[in-house]
């Protein structure tokens, strides 16, 4: 018998795991097979943060993360900038709570976390050169990337721009449920439009309140400002769009 610990509404609540045979990953650690029950405790309704490690995620609850994920619940999820809301991009139900919990206005689209440049390929139309080379230098870590999106992209993901931004994080949480949840997942920020970004899972459930069942905790955000996001158009041209943790100056030298 495994198990773990769901802080939520300031007591501990002990989710047990299945007693079947444990699998191993790569280190030889055994993981949960199967999430069995979660027994609640407190009286109010609010979101359940998930303790997981920030360096070396335990594989069980990646995948307990990845599994709520793929049944179409956003969470909140660490990034190597602030907290964002992490949900499956191609059901249409989980983007709509995304703007919804985010009271977000629906013509701005949503950014993804993707796992590698091979998946970016995947959901854009050929990409350029520049963008190949930015991409060796500065991912993983806090580049947002606008391209021309996919024809199988949900509109809703693009908010009808034709437009799609990719980013591969720098953190170890957010790319372990993409692998395990074998889809990007989106990574808008974890709070109410206009309102300040969220560094810790505390302020997640803070700021949203009931709007989310689960928060993963992965510890404080590594910095605090936001990615800086280029734009690549159709023509070739590129423009910054937002200057983040990445100084403009070190984009334009790189595609000079």
């Amino acid at each position: 018998m495994v198990h773990f610990i769901i802080y939520t509404d300031n007591v501990y609540t002990e989710v047990h795991t299945g007693s079947i045979d444990a699998d191993h990953d790569d280190t030889g650690e055994e993981h949960a097979d199967k999430i069995l029950a979660v027994r609640p405790r407190g009286n109010r309704v609010r979101a359940e943060i998930l303790k997981i490690h920030a360096d070396t995620p335990e594989v069980s609850l990646i995948k307990y993360a990845a599994e709520q994920i793929q049944a179409g619940q956003v969470l909140g999820m660490p990034t190597d900038t602030f907290y964002g809301l992490a949900a499956d991009p191609f059901n249409l139900r989980a983007v709509e709570r995304v703007y919804e919990i985010k009271s977000r206005l629906r013509h701005k689209p949503l950014s993804l976390l993707i796992e590698n440049v091979d998946q970016a390929e995947e959901f854009a139309r050929p990409l350029p050169d520049d963008f190949h080379l930015l991409a060796r230098r500065f991912w993983p870590g806090p580049l947002t990337m606008i391209v021309p999106a996919a024809s199988h992209l949900p509109l809703k993901v693009t908010a009808n721009t034709g437009n799609v931004a990719l980013r591969v994080p720098a953190s170890e949480i957010p790319l372990a449920v993409v692998r395990a949840a074998k889809i990007p997942i989106t990574a808008t920020s974890a709070n109410l439009s206009g309102a300040a970004e969220c560094t810790t899972a505390e302020q997640v459930r803070d700021q949203l309140e009931n709007r989310i069942s689960l928060i993963v905790d992965g510890g404080k955000s590594p910095r605090t400002m936001s990615s800086t996001i280029v734009h690549f158009r159709e023509d070739g041209t590129w423009q910054i769009l937002r200057e983040g943790a990445i100084p403009a100056k070190e984009i334009i030298e790189a595609l000079s």
